[in-house]
Order: structure tokens, then sequence, then C-alpha cells
């Protein structure tokens, strides 16, 4: 006979989960005093929505469900941000809810929210437990839905009078993983639409990949010499430097990029949704009968020719499916070999960046200086904003796993994706990019990074305006600036007061350094880059986009 509470962490640790964030609630106290001597680490976080970005960036980085418990009410819609960044980014997550009292639902109770309504846009199944003897059914089906098909996030809520009864229940045990494998006709006929072509491009993005997966595809470009460009924010799935890599597929793409692939004659969307962001505002391919012939190799049914519709339609995961075509003959010349190259050297001159800029920080040296001096193992996180088009364009990825980063554009994600990344490898170097407006969302999860032992360096671009906004506002009401402007605090104070190291950065010949003495601190860090507000882009000034120059 056990509690629910216990049920509840009999059944995570069978499913082998061993971390869990959250912020604690009087709603859920029987499951936090289950986890007291249970085992698994539980990361106590300040606010409920960088909980459960620590939780995406968990199962962004090890396919498995990352795992956040909230309170209810105000607990639970804190953690909406994160939910929503699950669910448009496809990883697999479970939040967990404490309920009212069972028999105060439906009389607006305090803090009362009735999930099945409220979250369904947020997540692929919203469940509520309301007899314990159930729970070892539940959260086995939570982690089944999270990780089959398209992942995603599941939410179980627990009204806290059933976290306390005490059943007799079944002994939780692990939930079956559901894999989707092409089919030998399919595979045949994506090898003759690939022999068949003279311009082909993959575009490979989503979830479900893993280390051998991209491996092996990466060995299928070679003997092929296909391009293959990386969608939104999934760049860390090719590595950059190899000669069949054609650069990033999303916001801000190399014009060159976007006309090769409205010219090619098949276009391989394998584990891409190729939604607004990647698709550039659904604009490189027509819809929905592209122009271009399409094969989209996708692991759940409902995408396929949601939006597009594809000449040959594969349901699977990307790695079932690199597993399957991995041993396709190449020919031995192929006729796309020349484009390959020619779009490999367009994408080592578009993520070269520039020597200057306006103000005494020029970003271009310090990208510079990063990939001469980080390893290529180093995880990079980031939110939204102008800032992480520096990163985005101009860092090479070359490594599986070294990215955690929302495809949604959620601004305060890369401070707790850099602490969860952090727990998960504390062996590799962890840089959070941040801006200014984007690390104060979260920046409280600092003091989650100090607490635990988790030495992050955050490059907080400070160029004291919401960027991306400004940059909006100036072309379309030039000269017009509201809303948009910030007051910040003293960011090397604030790493200092919370019990990290802080530098800053006036000239760009400070930057080394101030990195190199962040690193030795041993302490979770930040170092505040001071960016002129006309440095709005790599390539625009802010007085070019007002004057429309």
């Amino acid at each position: 006979m056990k509690t629910g509470g216990q049920l509840i962490v009999d059944a995570l640790k069978a499913n082998g989960v061993k971390r869990v964030s959250c912020v604690p609630g009087e709603s859920y106290l029987a499951v936090l005093d289950a986890l007291y001597d249970s085992g698994v680490e539980v990361m106590i976080c300040r606010q409920e929505g960088g909980a459960a970005m620590m939780a995406d960036s968990w199962g962004r980085l090890t396919g498995e469900p990352g795992i956040c418990m909230v309170t209810r009410g105000p607990g639970a819609t804190n953690a909406s941000a994160g939910l929503h960044v699950a669910m448009q980014d496809s990883i697999p997550m479970i939040l967990f809810i404490g309920q009212v009292q069972r028999d105060a639902r439906e009389r607006e109770a305090f803090q009362e929210v009735e999930y099945r309504r409220a979250f369904t846009e947020f997540a692929k199944w919203v469940g509520e437990i309301d007899d314990a003897r159930r729970i070892p059914e539940f959260v086995t089906r939570a982690f089944a839905v999270a990780t089959s098909g398209r992942p995603g996030p599941v939410v179980l809520t627990l009204p806290e009078d059933m976290l306390r009864d005490v059943v007799d229940a079944p002994e939780a045990r692990p939930y079956t993983p559901v894999e989707s494998h092409p089919g030998e006709s399919q595979v045949k006929a994506f090898g003759e639409m690939l022999r068949e072509a003279k311009r082909p491009m993959f575009i490979i993005g989503g979830t479900r990949w893993n280390e051998q997966a991209v491996v092996d595809f990466r060995a299928f470009a070679e003997r092929f010499r296909v391009p293959v460009g990386c969608s939104f924010r999934r760049q860390m799935l090719f590595d950059h430097t190899h000669s069949s890599y054609a650069g990033d597929v999303g916001i801000g793409i190399n014009p060159a990029l976007a006309k090769e692939i409205k010219e090619s004659d098949l276009i391989v969307l394998l584990g891409s949704r190729m939604s607004e962001m990647p698709s550039s505002g659904y604009t490189l391919l027509d819809i929905p009968y592209p122009s271009q012939k399409i094969v989209h190799v996708f692991p759940d049914p409902e995408e396929l020719g949601r939006i597009y519709r594809p000449d040959l339609a594969i349901v699977a995961a990307p790695a079932e499916f690199v597993a399957a075509i991995k041993d396709l003959e190449a020919p031995a010349q192929p006729a796309w070999a020349e484009r390959t190259a020619t779009m490999h050297d367009a994408y080592l001159r578009w993520s070269t960046p520039p020597e200057t800029g306006p103000g005494d920080v020029q970003m271009g040296p310090i990208m510079n200086w990063i990939e001469a001096n980080v390893p290529k193992t180093a995880v990079f996180t980031n939110g939204a904003g102008n800032y992480a088009t520096w990163l985005h364009r101009f860092h090479r990825f070359q490594a599986y796993n070294t990215q955690s980063a929302p495809t949604s554009g959620s601004m305060g994600y890369g401070l707790p994706a850099a602490v969860a990344a952090k727990a998960l490898f504390p062996e590799r170097e962890v840089i959070c990019f941040a801006g200014d407006g984007c690390f104060m969302m979260h920046g409280q999860e600092f003091i989650t990074a100090v607490r635990y032992g988790l030495p992050i360096i955050t490059v907080l671009v400070n160029n004291g305006t919401y960027g991306t906004i400004r940059m909006h506002q100036e072309r379309d009401y030039p000269g017009r600036v509201s809303g948009t402007d910030l007051v910040n605090p003293d960011f090397v104070a604030f790493a200092q007061a919370y019990g990290g190291h802080g530098e800053r950065v006036s000239k760009t010949d400070e930057f080394g350094p101030a990195f190199e003495r962040a690193r030795a601190s041993g302490k979770p860090a930040i170092i505040e880059v001071m960016l002129s507000p006309e440095a709005i882009t790599p390539t625009r000034t802010l007085t070019q986009i007002r004057n429309k120059a």
C-alpha cells in the first residue's frame, strides 16, 4: 500500500527519470515528500516558466521526456510559457500540476483551473488522475504520448487529496517506445527519385534524431555529395564544416541558399515540418503544391500533407529512415556534385563575420574568438532576439547535441536551458547567449546555477533595447520609438550579488581575457557585452533601417 505521491515517484523511477525541475506548492506536498529519499534529483527553480524551460531543454538534449512539477493556478499558468515552447518545438516533456481537492472541483476553488480546457493548445494530451490506483497507467501513457509520433508535452494534473490516498496499485513499468520505419518500396522509390534528380536538396530538422543517426546521415551525404541544410535552430544536426553543408534554413536565410531551394527539382524534408520560420514565411515552397518534387519524411502521419502535398510521404522517425537508406548505392559521378561544392562555398562566405561595425564593441571579432577558443563539443543556448543572429549565422556547429534553442522564438529560454544542459553534461562547456531584454525574462534562474554549482557562461549582449522589435519599429514607424527602450541593472553587480562571476566588455579586445577569467572562476558567469544599439544587425545599422538605406 502506497500513497498517490509515492506511486507518482515510483512511476517516474520506473521510466528512468533521474531529475525533475520544480517550484514547490502545497498542492503536491505528497509528491515532494516521496521525492525526499527517492534518489531522484530535485532542481528547485525560482519561477515556473524557467522550470518548464529546463524540462524542455532536458527533453531536447536527451530525447526522453523532461519532467517539471508546479502548483495549481498561477504556478501552472507561469509554466505554460515552457509548455508552449515544447509544443511548437516537438519536445517530449511531462508537466505535473497540483490540483485542488476532488470535492472542490467545479466551484472555482482557490487557484482552480480546468486544465483540459485551458491547455489543449499547449499539449498533446491533458489528463487528470482522479484515482491513485490508476497512476501507473496514466504516467506510462504520458511517456508514450510524449515520445511517439511527433513528440511533445503532456500535462497530468494531480488533485491534492488523491496524492494522499493510500492504495494498492500495480507496480509501475517502463513505457514501450514506438518507432516508425519506412517500407522497402518507399526506400526504393526514394532512391529512384534521388538518382533522377539534377538539383536535389536535403533539409533536415525536427527531433527523434540520435548521435548514430547523425553520423550515418553525414556518411550518406558524403557518398551522394548532396547539399544539406538544417532547419531553424536545428543546426547541430550536421557538421557546418562538411563539404555538403549549405547553410541554415531559417530566419534571415542566405539569399543564395533561398534561391537554390526554389530552383531545386527535389526537396527532401527529413524530420522537419518546414513551418513558418524555416520556410521564410511560407515563401520557399508553394502551398499546397510545391513546384519542386517533395519527399517528406516525418514520424507523424498527420503532418504529412498538412501544408505541403508531397510526391512521396514516408511515416518514419529520422533515425529509422537514415538507417534504411544508409546502404543505398550512390552514383559514381553525381550530377549535382559541383552545385553542392558551390553551395558550401557560399555558406562559408555567408558565415564569415564582419570585422567592423558601429561602436567600440564589434561582435564579428568576438565570434571569431569564440570559434577559435571554445571546444566544438560546447553547448550553446539562447532565447530570442536580434543578438541570436550572431550565434546562428556565424557559429559553425560541428557536433551533435550542442544546441538548445527555441524554434518558437521564446524570450528568456537561454538561461534555464543552459542550467539544464550543464546539469546533463557537467564535463562540457555550456555558453548561453542572451540579450539584455531576453536575459531579464528568466534571469532569476542564475541563482539556480549558483546553487547547484553549474558554471555556465552567459554572453549577455546589452544594447539597451528590445532589439528585434526596435528594428521592426524603425522600419515601419521610423523615428517613433515607443515601448522598446530598456533600463537595465548593472549585470556585473547582478552576477556577483548572486554569487557568480561578472565581467563587462566595453571594447572588442577585452572579450577574450574576460572570457578566460570567467572560465577560470569555476562559477556561473555573466560577460556583459556593451553593444551599440546602432549594431542592430550584422549588415545594417539602426540609422540605415530608419532611413531605408
